[in-house]
């Protein structure tokens, strides 16, 4: 697909003529470039680290709407590395705080908050009201997801990646370029997010600098797009590379291919009825409440590979963690491996600890 930016010229608002004047600047901007940009606009899933990073960018270029899909909240380990937060705002929704301080940089800029988070139920409603879609999440199963819907919906994402101090960034489904499945066919065997990992709020910084530049070459049409082109960014010893990789031959996917792919089990404690169940805490071993049951085995997620000899294939596996999220990142890795009969729980530990004892 080759992005096209509909507008009227005379009705773009240039009032605040300083306010790009730098950019305009370039060659390859000037006055027709920023009316592209205001032109345009862009879909941002996830306001993390690289969320943080790649939203004040775009702003600030002036581009034209911007969603941000978040359903998480403002944690105190979030603000070494999202700097779009700060103490006062723990506690809060993410995208609300950063929809505020995003307005208060440019209010000029249309930015729409979609306080939930991204699912099969919603991606490609979404996917297509956007020129462009950034992936600035840190889990596996959702870069499928999203990978999948662009494909439905025919548009391209940015995709960056961090482990420690490596950055990974690409741009795939551009102009019918390869796609996520064409470098990744299967999840990796092994993962781990910056949770268990470890990252520095710099290193995600650059990420996301690299991300909003990428968007704004394929709004420009200028310059060389990482689409097929994977850079890789060590920021400890201040090197980087790129590789490439060809379109593998695939089957267009349907809706109800994307659907079926992609839905996870979901049901509730009270649901359990056999005897037999088996519950498995993918939470650290010291996150609380500590949950004691002869039913439950605790595996942290970024061990669940490795450790798959303890869980049995022949009874039902009841998955949850502390919000949800890593139990669907091990239902996918479960369901890869070929179990059949599993579950992720709607209840969240502690809810999950009392119940087990009643």
């Amino acid at each position: 697909m080759k992005l096209q930016f509909y507008h009227n010229s005379q009705e773009v608002n240039m009032q605040k003529e300083n306010r790009y004047i730098r950019q305009q600047a370039l060659p390859q901007v000037g006055n027709k470039g920023q009316i592209k940009i205001r032109a345009a606009s862009v879909l941002v899933i996830g306001c993390g680290g690289l969320g943080c990073a790649v939203l004040p960018y775009l702003v600030a270029a002036g581009i034209g709407k911007i969603g941000i899909v978040d359903g998480d909240i403002v944690s105190e380990s979030n603000l070494h590395r999202q700097t779009l937060f700060s103490e006062n705002d723990i506690g809060s929704l993410k995208v609300s705080v950063a929809a505020d301080k995003l307005t208060a940089q440019n209010s000029e800029v249309i930015i729409q908050q979609i306080p939930k988070y991204l699912d099969v139920t919603n991606a490609i409603s979404l996917f297509e009201n956007y020129d462009i879609i950034v992936d600035a999440t840190d889990r596996i199963p959702i870069r499928y997801l999203i990978n999948d819907a662009c494909v439905i919906a025919d548009k391209p994402f940015v995709h960056a990646a961090l482990f420690r101090f490596q950055i990974q960034v690409s741009v795939f489904n551009y102009q019918n370029g390869p796609t996520y499945r064409c470098l990744y066919p299967k999840p990796a065997s092994s993962s781990q997010s910056c949770d268990s990992a470890g990252v520095l709020g710099t290193s995600v910084a650059l990420g996301g600098a690299l991300q909003a530049n990428e968007v704004m070459k394929m709004i420009l049409g200028i310059g060389t797009v990482l689409s097929g082109k994977v850079l890789l960014n060590d920021t400890l010893n201040n090197s980087s590379s790129q590789f490439t990789f060809r379109k593998r031959v695939e089957k267009p996917k349907s809706r109800t291919h994307f659907t079926n792919q992609h839905t996870i089990n979901k049901v509730s404690f009270t649901e359990v009825e056999s005897k037999e169940s088996i519950f498995l805490d993918v939470r650290f071993p010291k996150e609380k409440p500590e949950i004691i049951s002869d039913k439950t085995i605790g595996i942290p997620l970024s061990q669940l590979n490795s450790s798959l000899s303890k869980i049995p294939s022949d009874k039902e596996i009841y998955i949850f963690c502390q919000t949800g999220k890593r139990s669907e990142e091990a239902y996918k890795i479960l369901q890869n491996q070929n179990y059949n009969t599993m579950y992720c729980l709607i209840e969240n530990a502690a809810e999950l600890k009392t119940l087990l004892k009643s």
